[in-house]
């Protein structure tokens, strides 16, 4: 896993309702959704292993073009994304992640389907353990599988945030 060094992470707080999330981004895109209303503390470890000697700043104004396209989404007015991301992970995470962002808006797939979609079959655990560490909630849409059966499995941002998300893509 390549971790990038010295280099500098703007963060800012976007409320939407009764959510806060921190969101973050490098010079290069979006790297980072939090989970509702958690501490910064969720960010500042993250950001602790993934960019490690990095500089984390408040810098609202750089995050305001990332606030605004997911506001958007979450008014329901937006169903994909043109804001550069920086998401950095192993070669398997990156395939999984990339594989979700082919999930089409109001859709849903199993961890087997995406599993088969990166042409490892038998790695159903190991997609999920991929998906567990999808640094960019909302934009790369992990909410957007469920378990074979239909079933609604973990989230990192609670099971609460799943069933708005996906009530939301289906008009609901």
């Amino acid at each position: 896993m390549e971790n990038q060094t010295n280099k500098t992470i703007c963060w800012s707080l976007l409320t939407y309702e009764d959510w806060n999330l921190y969101i973050a981004a490098t010079s290069k895109g979006l790297c980072y959704v939090g989970s509702p209303n958690q501490p910064v503390a969720e960010l500042i470890l993250w950001a602790e292993k993934r960019f490690p000697d990095s500089f984390l700043v408040e810098d609202v104004v750089s995050l305001q073009p990332y606030a605004k396209e997911l506001i958007e989404y979450f008014q329901g007015e937006r169903t994909n994304f043109t804001i550069p991301f920086d998401f950095q992970g192993t070669p398997f995470q990156m395939a999984v992640w990339n594989a979700l962002c082919d999930i089409p808006y109001g859709e849903t797939q199993s961890y087997s389907d995406i599993a088969h979609a990166i042409q490892k079959p038998a790695s159903v655990r190991a997609v999920g353990a991929a998906i567990g560490a999808n640094p960019i909630l909302i934009t790369i849409p992990c909410h957007r599988v469920i378990g074979k059966n239909g079933a609604l499995t973990g989230y990192r941002g609670g099971l609460d945030m799943k069933v708005k998300l996906l009530q939301l893509e289906r008009g609901e």
